[in-house]
């Protein structure tokens, strides 16, 4: 029976053997139809992969924000035909923090076999590395973009990480991350513990837990590199 398959990919500019389990490539590269965030950069990655593999004998489906949501139970037809097919994110495990998770509903509802393959998630590695509760912890996505509405958000998650002991962790788009940390530093308690992670797994990785009073004396540049956040109880 053809299965869908979650395929990870790196989290930036790292090798593939030092993130990706080494028969990720024989699986790849016996997979006919995919469906990626950026077909560009999927074509990159399957290359760098496997460059054995024609790229041109391959069908791609692209879901991203532009994508028609009428359009994306279509891209599992193949799979009735026999052929398996691979969902691949931009950076890191699909599904999470990922349109792929609206596929994988739709999979779940045709009786396909869905199958999670080993990969680096940011999230997980950067909760890993916080000291921070893994026991209880939410993913809250983006905050809000706009005052005071950002603002609000914060001091909600600070009162609920004080209240049930559980870690929040948010993202931000890169090129904001400056301004997301000096609303964090404005709004948060001087006690609240901030980490920040960014590059994650990359050479220039970053990683510190440090209270909001440290924060705001040593701003680190972290702006433009993807990066999570998260605030929490070590």
């Amino acid at each position: 029976m053809a299965k869908l398959y979650m395929i990870p990919t790196t989290l930036g500019d790292t090798s593939i053997e030092r993130v990706l389990p080494s028969d990720l490539k024989q699986l790849i590269s016996s997979i006919p139809v995919f469906i990626v965030e950026n077909i560009r950069t999927a074509r990159r990655f399957l290359k760098k992969m496997n460059p054995a593999i024609v790229i041109d004998n391959l069908t791609f489906f692209e879901l991203n924000q532009h994508t028609d949501k009428k359009e994306i139970s279509r891209f599992l037809e193949s799979n009735r035909q026999g052929l398996d097919i691979g969902i691949i994110s931009e950076a890191g495990c699909p599904g999470i923090a990922d349109p792929g998770a609206e596929v994988v509903r739709i999979a779940h509802t045709r009786n396909i076999q869905v199958v999670p393959l080993v990969g680096p998630s940011s999230i997980l590695l950067a909760l890993m590395a916080s000291g921070m509760s893994g026991q209880n912890f939410a993913f809250n996505g983006y905050l809000p973009i706009k005052n005071p509405e950002k603002s609000l958000q914060i001091k909600l998650l600070e009162k609920r990480m004080q209240t049930e002991g559980q870690t929040q962790i948010f993202i931000e788009t890169p090129y904001r991350n400056a301004q997301l940390l000096d609303e964090l530093i404005r709004n948060c308690e001087p006690q609240t513990m901030l980490c920040i992670a960014a590059d994650i797994t990359l050479d220039t990785e970053f990683i510190l837990a440090k209270p909001i009073s440290f924060w705001k004396t040593n701003i680190p540049d972290i702006q433009k590199r993807p990066a999570i956040f998260m605030i929490g109880k070590v």
